[in-house]
C-alpha cells in the first residue's frame, strides 16, 4: 500500500520522524514484555495477554478499534478547522458508569484490525486533512497500537500523537512514550479517594494521576506549544463537572494547582449527559446545572490558573451514537473540549 501525503506545516522536520522511529523501535519491545505478566496499567492484573489470558480490560495483545474520524468537538487547538484525526479504541481501564463512550469503554464495541490496516487509518487521517492523530483510551492495547504508529511513521506520517486518556495511568509507562507522544490529553477525573470509589473508579486514582500526569508534564512542559493555532507539544488536563459532586471538583483543581501546574492548559467540560445505565441515579441522572458549573470555574479562577477551556451549559446531548457512520453528527460548533480559553 503507497500514500502520497501532502506536506504540510503542521508535519514535524524529518529529523525528529527520524528520531521517534529509533525511539519506537526500542521501547515497543520493552511494552510488548508487560504483556505476558500485565501491568500496562495500574490494574497491575498479571495476567499472561500474550498466551491468551485477559485481564480488567478484556483485551488480548491486538489492537481493537471502534472508529476512525475526524473529530470537531475537541479543545480548539486539537480539532481546528479540519479536526483531530481521533481513534477510538475498545475497552478501557476505568468502566465509569457515565462513560459518553459506554459502547466502545463498557460494551466493548469495535473489531480487530492488524498493525497495516491501523497504520493505514493513520494515514488517511492524515490524508483527510487532519491536524493530529489522536489516540482515545490507547494504554490496554498500546503495544500493538505503537506497532502501526511506527508503520504510519515510516510510510511518512508526520502529524503531532496525541494521548487521550482516563488519567489512570502508571507512571513508569508514560515515561517509555517520552519522544512518542507530542500532545498529551488525560483526564483528572477524581480529587478524592471517596469520590472515586463511588463512581466505580480505584480508590488510588488521585494518587496515579497526580503522578502519571506529572511525568506527562516532565516530558512535554507546562504551556502548550502551538503552530497557527494548532497543538504540536504539552499537556491539556481535562476534567469533567459531575453533577451534585462539585466538591469533587473543587477538590480535583486543588490538587491539579497544588501537586501539578496552574500553568498547564485546564480544560472543565459541562457537558456531561445522562445515559441509559445511569438514567434512574439521583444525581448522574441528571444534568450539570449552571450553578454548579460556574462554581467550578471560579474556583479555577481564584486558584489563579492561567488558561482555560470553557463549554456553555446547555441542554444538549453530546452522547455519540456509534452505531451510525458519524457518531458525532452533532458537532462542529459544540464539542466534548472546552469552547475556548477563558
Amino acid at each position: 500500500m503507497i500514500y502520497e501525503l501532502p506536506s504540510t506545516r503542521e508535519g514535524m522536520s524529518s529529523a525528529k520522524t527520524r528520531a521517534m522511529i529509533e525511539t519506537l523501535k526500542e521501547r515497543i519491545p520493552l511494552l510488548r514484555e508487560r504483556l505476558s505478566d500485565c501491568t500496562l496499567c495500574p490494574r497491575a492484573c498479571r495476567v499472561d495477554r500474550l498466551a491468551g489470558e485477559t485481564g480488567f480490560c478484556g483485551l488480548g495483545a491486538g489492537a481493537v478499534l471502534a472508529r476512525a474520524l475526524p473529530h470537531y468537538g475537541e479543545e480548539p487547538p486539537l480539532s481546528g478547522t479540519a479536526g483531530a484525526g481521533t481513534l477510538f479504541f475498545t475497552s478501557c481501564n476505568l468502566r465509569c458508569p457515565f462513560c459518553q463512550n459506554y459502547r466502545i469503554s463498557r460494551e466493548r464495541l469495535g473489531e480487530a484490525i492488524d498493525r497495516e490496516a491501523l497504520a493505514g487509518r493513520m494515514l488517511e487521517l492524515a490524508l483527510r486533512g487532519c491536524h493530529n492523530v489522536e489516540l482515545v483510551t490507547p494504554t490496554p492495547q498500546l503495544p500493538a497500537i505503537l506497532e502501526s504508529v511506527l508503520a504510519a511513521r515510516e510510510w511518512g506520517m508526520t502529524l503531532p500523537l496525541v494521548y487521550n486518556c482516563g488519567g489512570y495511568e502508571s507512571a513508569d509507562v508514560i515515561g517509555l512514550l517520552d519522544g512518542i507522544v507530542d500532545v498529551w490529553l488525560p483526564d483528572f477525573k477524581y480529587g478524592r479517594e471517596a469520590d472515586a470509589l463511588a463512581c466505580s473508579a480505584p480508590g488510588d486514582y488521585p494518587q496515579r494521576a497526580l503522578e502519571a500526569i506529572g511525568e506527562m508534564i516532565r516530558q512535554a512542559g507546562e504551556r502548550l506549544q502551538t503552530a497557527g493555532g494548532i497543538a504540536r507539544r504539552g499537556v491539556i488536563i481535562r476534567h469533567l463537572v459531575l453533577p451534585g459532586r462539585v466538591q469533587n471538583s473543587l477538590d480535583a483543581l486543588r490538587l491539579i494547582a497544588g501537586r501539578l501546574s496552574r500553568k498547564v492548559p485546564l480544560s472543565l467540560m459541562a457537558q456531561y449527559t445522562p445515559i441509559p445505565p445511569v438514567a434512574g441515579d439521583p444525581l448522574l441522572g441528571r444534568r450539570v446545572t449552571r450553578e454548579e458549573y460556574e462554581a467550578v470555574v471560579d474556583f479555577a479562577l481564584d486558584l489563579d490558573f492561567e488558561n482555560l477551556f470553557i463549554q456553555e451549559v446547555d441542554d444538549q446531548s453530546l452522547v455519540p451514537d456509534f452505531d451510525r457512520e458519524e457518531p458525532f453528527r452533532w458537532e462542529q460548533g459544540s464539542g466534548s473540549g472546552g469552547q475556548g480559553p477563558g
